[in-house]
């Protein structure tokens, strides 16, 4: 008995003759691992994959007959099913939707219903077609019979469609109860169908005048972002010079005994963009002062040489003795220098772009599409200033945007 359990454990297949051993690799096997066809990571491989050769009994298949619900003309039809499911209901009836027309009598329709556009001979073939054809109007309405009774469009059709559902949930609900009643707006849907035959009907000129107008839009909202954001670093900088004079005056102002941390922490803090921001030697160990005036490396190659420039403007020494107060000062002032070189970076491309305003605002005026500028005040370099009534009024028609990304001053000098 031994011997015979060992054997059948042991009882695998045999190659059939004529059959490849790569063929025979491929098929199941309870005690060989699954041969891999590709390379991959799984544990699992190919084995859900492989068809299963057991000694299992087949399931039975039963050809047998079965009808359809949705077909009320009772056909029978047969077809291959397993035999469990004998006597079951077809199993695609379950798609079979149906869409609920409601039904009118003929008092309803006399006190509620009655219009003197539609009759009820009409109104009783309207609800018969959509019967027929669930509510797909497009149908119905070819399928209308436009001889017998009056030519009507696929809106009026369900306009009257719709208008009878409403009354009827009105009439039918019970009083307190939350209706949700179809609505049908007619005139907006010939509307909508009026401006999609007009869209499709556009010519090739006008389809690229409006592609051309779009990204003109897109140019003057990107040119409207850049306006913005230049606009809120020009304010962070002019409250970062305020801020930092009023705590200078402060400072000088008050005594040198230390004050408590609750007042320093009430003190406005400094918007980053404000100067050079130096790094701060907390760590253990000795430092040198010279470090505290090294320059951080957010400061770019151009701030640096402009600095160096305005220092040796003044006669202020690149690289003083680093005593403890002079290396607060020097870096109080190489600061303060950063800043005013941000402040009149800033100021010159406001400049830059007024000018170019006005010269685009006089080329306009001398072309007749707005009128002449009115001179309220005069600008630094002799030129006129524009006028804010006159740019608000009749000019704010015709000017859209400066068509064009304005230069900045530097780039004009480097061409001149």
């Amino acid at each position: 008995q031994k011997k015979s359990k060992k054997s059948s454990e042991t009882l695998t297949f045999k190659r059939p003759e004529g059959m490849h051993r790569e063929v025979y690799a491929l098929l199941y096997s309870d005690k060989k691992d699954a041969p891999p066809l590709l390379p991959s990571d799984t544990t699992q491989g190919y084995r859900t994959v492989k068809a299963k050769l057991g000694s299992k009994k087949v399931r039975p298949w039963k050809w047998m007959p079965f009808t359809n619900p949705a077909r009320k003309d009772g056909a029978m039809f047969y077809h291959w099913r397993r035999a469990a499911e004998e006597g079951k209901d077809y199993p695609f009836a379950r798609f079979n939707k149906t869409v609920q027309v409601p039904v009118y009598s003929e008092q309803e329709y006399q006190m509620y219903l009655h219009d003197d556009a539609w009759t009820k001979a009409e109104t009783d073939h309207l609800f018969d077609l959509a019967r027929r054809f669930d509510l797909r109007f497009v149908v119905i309405h070819d399928r209308y019979d436009h001889q017998q009774f009056k030519k009507r469009s696929v809106e009026d059709l369900k306009e009257r469609y719709y208008h009878i559902c409403a009354k009827l949930a009105n009439i039918r609900a019970a009083p307190g109860t939350d209706l949700k009643i179809p609505v049908f707006d007619a005139g907006h849907e010939r509307r909508r169908k009026e401006q999609l035959e007009r869209l499709y009907n556009r010519t090739p000129e006008q389809v690229a005048e409006e592609e051309y107008l779009i990204q003109e839009l897109r140019k003057i909202e990107t040119r409207k972002k850049e306006r913005e954001k230049r606009t809120q670093d020009l304010q962070k900088l002019i409250t970062a010079a305020d801020t930092t004079t009023e705590q200078r005056r402060a400072e000088r102002k008050a005594p040198k005994k230390k004050l408590p941390q609750k007042k320093e922490t009430e003190k406005p803090a400094v918007p980053e963009t404000a100067g050079i921001k130096f790094p701060d030697f907390k760590s253990a160990g000795v430092t040198l002062r010279s470090q505290r005036m090294k320059l951080p490396s957010s400061v770019g190659q151009k701030k640096i040489k402009a600095l160096e420039q305005m220092l040796m403007e003044l006669g202020v020494d690149l690289n003083p003795m680093p005593t403890e107060e002079i290396v607060q000062m020097f870096n109080e002032l190489r600061s303060d220098l950063v800043l005013l070189y941000e402040l009149k970076q800033a100021f010159a491309n406001c400049e830059y772009e007024l000018q170019m305003l006005r010269h685009r605002y006089e080329a306009l005026a001398k072309a007749g599409s707005i009128g002449p500028l009115s001179v309220e005040g005069a600008h630094p370099d002799g030129q006129a200033g524009l006028g804010m009534e006159e740019v608000k009024g009749d000019g704010k028609d015709q000017i859209i945007d400066v068509v064009g990304a304005p230069l900045t001053p530097n780039s004009v000098r480097r061409k001149v």
